[in-house]
């Protein structure tokens, strides 16, 4: 098993979340997932947008890269394609990955790139001081929203098994070893692994707290059958308490197997020779 320590960045860093944040857990557990796959930082790409929980590949030593606002996933969805022996992970937060990178996640399902996407849910926007999120329950009360939510609350699993998703889990940042394991059967997933993760927002969400989440969780047992799609959709709209743990799981073709580039070779496509010649002519239909 690789040190967790080769993931901490080195040197002194100045860490920009609020004491408390429900990002720090999360941090550790993926630390500790990728330490615990025997992973290595040259091993491991870290993909974000914008936002508190975009800042999470700041504190990891591997390679990193930030894209737009909610786009990332196409980022992480390219470089996969480019070498796909690379361990991509996608990092955002409720607001970056389902109203400004909506669009982007329902297309990423679509296309199943074998890559991790972690999606910090604390239902507000905790970079830009707490407004309304798309999963904000409704009467929440916000800057942007001072009478309350008048919009139904996107259901990110329902939304994801209803895509027929390839991997499908929800985590609470307060459990580090739980969420660990379920990051770690995410990251070895082939396939899209898309995984919700409650992360109480201490400063701007007063209802979501810490608490709250451990009265309003529970975990799926090992009699829970992950290949049920009927089922899954069921445990995505319970509603008396939120279920923990892998809610489905769909074995089908990736992005990359689907890719031309590579029907006759596994050899990433960065570490292929250019044919200048076809680079050319291609340059030239456009002057």
């Amino acid at each position: 098993m690789t040190d967790v320590r080769m993931f901490d960045v080195p040197g002194p860093i100045d860490i920009m979340w609020c004491p408390g944040c429900g990002n720090f857990p999360i941090l550790d557990a993926v630390k500790k997932a990728l330490a615990e796959l025997d992973l290595t930082p040259q091993d491991v790409l870290i993909c974000s947008g914008i936002g508190q929980a975009a800042k999470l590949n700041h504190y990891v030593n591997t390679h990193f890269l930030h894209g737009l606002h909610g786009r990332s996933i196409s980022n992480a969805t390219g470089a996969k394609a480019a070498n796909p022996k690379l361990v991509v992970l996608d990092v955002g937060g409720d607001g970056d990955r389902y109203a400004e990178g909506g669009n982007h996640i329902i297309h990423t399902i679509r296309r199943n790139p074998d890559i991790t996407a972690l999606v910090h849910d604390n239902r507000v926007y905790g970079l830009t001081k707490g407004q309304a999120s798309p999963t904000s329950p409704m009467g929440y009360i916000s800057p942007t929203t001072p009478k309350g939510v008048a919009s139904l609350p996107l259901n990110p699993i329902a939304l994801a098994v209803s895509l027929d998703a390839s991997f499908v889990a929800q985590a609470f940042a307060g459990d580090i070893e739980e969420t660990k394991e379920i990051l770690k059967k995410a990251i070895s997933h082939k396939g899209f692994s898309f995984v919700n993760i409650f992360q109480p927002c201490v400063t701007f969400n007063k209802i979501n707290t810490y608490q709250w989440f451990k009265e309003n969780t529970y975990y799926l047992g090992d009699d829970y059958d992950a290949s049920d799609r009927k089922m899954a959709l069921e445990k995505a709209f319970e509603t008396n308490k939120l279920p923990l743990g892998v809610i489905y799981v769909n074995n089908r073709k990736t992005f990359e197997e689907s890719l031309a580039a590579y029907e006759n070779s596994d050899k990433p496509l960065y570490d292929r020779d250019i044919s200048w010649d076809k680079l050319t002519k291609t340059f030239e239909r456009f002057v």
